[in-house]
């Protein structure tokens, strides 16, 4: 079985979506799909099994989560 799925995070700023982008492209490199354009990011996710689909799912979540807000502290 093949599972495909789309991911886009949107920023409020190019800049925030450039610092998320550049923070996370290191892990995802040669895993995911992805795609910088303005202040929007789009991940292409692809799995043979469902259980790594979801892993890599929530790893992606979980990621951008601490990189927002680590962007946010850093605006304070």
């Amino acid at each position: 079985m093949k599972i495909n799925g789309d991911l886009t995070f949107i920023y409020k700023t190019a800049d925030d979506a450039k610092v998320v982008f550049d923070s996370l492209e290191v892990d995802n490199k040669n895993y995911l799909k992805s795609k910088l354009n303005d202040n929007t990011i789009e991940y292409e996710v692809n799995s043979e099994k469902l259980g790594t689909f979801l892993a890599t799912v929530d790893d992606l979540i979980a990621s951008e989560i601490v990189v927002e807000k680590i962007v946010e502290k850093t605006k304070q």
